[in-house]
């Protein structure tokens, strides 16, 4: 049976540091912002997997049904020897990956990569359990950092699914599949799951269901500052909004204040003033169209080779290769 190892760039400290610098860019800016990989804490991470069982959230369950349909594809055009998942998490969509390319397919090594390394340990274990024919090599690191980090030595395939390539900003983008262009080999691949424009009555309501978790999960973010740099939030004083950005075809997730208050942050020796009203962007989710994914994926030195959508075309699964 084999075993998962685990490969550590990114510490607590390293995380720490990160927040504090993050906090204090996007709290003295205006508009204010706060980047949306500080929700998931383990109560953020709770609230993620309720609001994935949610009627309203159609993303989560609308890309496995989807990847269920077309896996046996995917696995037969990349002939992956090594798979590397970015932000894998729990590994709950990659079980279908790893089944479909390890069935008389090459795969020998599968690369998990999270910024929490408690989390990818344990999931590293759990499939290493399951597929004890794969070496699973797990990578604690900042995907948009670090992605030299990642090993080589095989035919490798690189996943990027859940729609999270949706939460950067078009240059982030750019420069993030880039980078991914630049530590693949020629030939080597891209899985890229990406939400599509749809309409915004569907669209929505996903972003602000009729019983609030993804509101509590909204406000978790300003849990996370109380407690990881000591501030002094009151969440409950701020009012969760999703809006629709038709220009920017994003959906943006903001925090407003329902009084005007003045928040202390201790640990970075930092006076935040809101007024009524006033917004906190903490996450936007870009959908897309067909022909913008290929030529931002071409922009980047891609060739799309692949392109499967749900019969609702609500969510893509885009295969490209490193030109």
């Amino acid at each position: 049976m084999s075993s998962a190892t685990l490969e550590v760039h990114l510490t607590d400290e390293d995380l720490t540091a990160a927040l504090r610098e993050d906090v204090r860019r996007g709290l003295t800016a205006e508009p204010k912002w706060l980047p949306p990989k500080w929700f998931y804490d383990a109560r953020g991470s709770e609230l993620f997997e309720k609001i994935t069982e949610l009627p309203e959230y159609y993303p989560t369950r609308t890309e496995r049904a989807l990847l269920e349909r077309v896996v046996g594809e995917i696995a037969q055009v990349a002939q992956a020897e090594i798979l590397v998942e970015l932000g894998a998490g729990s590994a709950a969509k990659t079980r279908l990956l790893l089944q479909a390319l390890t069935a008389g397919g090459p795969l020998r090594t599968y690369v998990p990569q999270d910024v929490s390394g408690a989390a990818l340990s344990a999931s590293a274990a759990e499939v290493a359990e399951e597929f004890p024919q794969l070496n699973v090599h797990g990578v604690v690191s900042d995907f948009t950092a670090t992605l030299d980090n990642l090993p080589r030595g095989g035919r490798r395939m690189v996943a990027f699914l859940g729609g999270t390539i949706g939460n950067l900003v078009p240059a982030e983008r750019a420069d993030f599949l880039g980078a991914i262009h630049d530590v693949l080999e020629p030939g080597e691949q891209l899985l890229l799951g990406a939400g599509l424009v749809i309409d915004p009555a569907v669209l929505v309501p996903a972003y602000d269901d009729a019983a609030g978790v993804t509101a509590e999960f909204n406000r978790n973010v300003l849990h996370v500052l109380n407690a990881r740099l000591a501030a002094n939030f009151d969440p409950e004083k701020f009012a969760h909004i999703a809006v629709w950005d038709a220009e920017q075809e994003w959906i943006e997730m903001r925090l407003e204040a329902t009084e005007s208050m003045t928040v202390e942050i201790p640990e970075l020796e930092l006076t935040v003033q809101f007024e009524k009203g006033e917004q906190l962007r903490t996450e936007i989710s870009a959908k897309f169209r067909r022909e913008g994914l290929e030529s931002e994926l071409a922009a980047a030195g891609f060739a799309t080779e692949r392109v499967w959508t749900d019969a609702d075309d609500r969510f893509a699964l885009l295969l490209a290769e490193r030109r």
